[in-house]
């Protein structure tokens, strides 16, 4: 990862060093840098907003711009995605120059902004949040899970995680196989996987909260014209891998399913 992540990094912890303000979730020489920065902002009516600001920088950051997940209370999913949106259209203007702490101050300075003009289309809403790109089409992912101690705890979180980036699918027990089936916007599925990765939603084996370590990605694709849409996100268990099998048959995805789940059984 570059230097100047680092600096910035470093800049960061400095300038917003009250508790819970900076908190690094994840550092690493192949994946890069992952942290939250959370704001108190006023808007429209002047009362405080409480925005959470997930940045993921690449390793070749700030030449490639940083993968960015906002989330909040006070907010709708979809102004949280419309803040997104306008924060990526800054980073655009940073491109090859550290930009965090710009987004930060750009944000607070221009949240109500953002807010009245999402709530001027709010009657415009469509399956996709305004101002997603959806030409990269339909994306797919298939999550292999090792284990879940808190399992309703976890099912209730990725439910609402689905829900809120509008994906669909399906989070399937088999025995001891875990799997999740996602299908929608592919920079809904990316910004899913960002919370899957950097998310407390299970306990360890001393009950304390942790990180999920133990993910593994077996697919991430585009879905085809032959393969049939999910239309919502649920829930199942599977009593035999003939009934998980099918499960994946009713949606044309054989193929899927004969490549990585067998050997899941081994």
């Amino acid at each position: 990862m570059s230097e100047l992540a680092l600096e910035e990094l470093s800049a960061l912890a400095a300038i917003y060093c009250e508790p819970d303000a900076c908190e690094v979730l994840a550092v690493s020489e192949t994946h890069g840098i992952t942290f939250r920065i959370q704001i108190s902002v006023k808007e429209l009516l002047d009362t405080d907003v409480l925005l959470k600001l997930l940045f993921h920088l690449p390793v070749n950051y700030p030449s490639t711009l940083p993968d960015i997940s906002v989330s909040s209370d006070q907010l709708t999913r979809a102004q949280c995605m419309d803040v997104k949106d306008k924060l990526l259209e800054q980073a655009k203007k940073h491109l090859s120059e550290p930009m965090v702490h710009d987004l930060i101050l750009w944000i607070q300075q221009h949240l109500k902004y953002v807010i009245k003009q999402s709530a001027t289309v709010c009657n415009e809403k469509t399956t996709l949040s305004k101002g997603t790109s959806t030409e990269d089409g339909i994306w797919m992912l298939l999550l292999h899970l090792d284990h879940m101690r808190a399992k309703a705890k976890y099912v209730k979180t990725v439910e609402k995680w689905a829900s809120d980036l509008r994906l669909t699918g399906r989070l399937m027990f088999m025995g001891k196989i875990i799997l999740i089936l996602l299908q929608g916007d592919r920079s809904n599925i990316k910004e899913y996987l960002i919370l899957q990765k950097t998310s407390k939603v299970d306990v360890d084996s001393s009950g304390k909260k942790c990180k999920e370590k133990m993910i593994s990605v077996l697919c991430e694709t585009k879905v085809q014209s032959q393969h049939k849409r999910f239309q919502t996100f649920e829930v199942k268990e599977y009593a035999t891998l003939d009934e998980l099998q099918k499960e994946f048959e009713t949606a044309e995805l054989t193929t899927l399913f004969s490549e990585f789940v067998p050997p899941l059984l081994k």
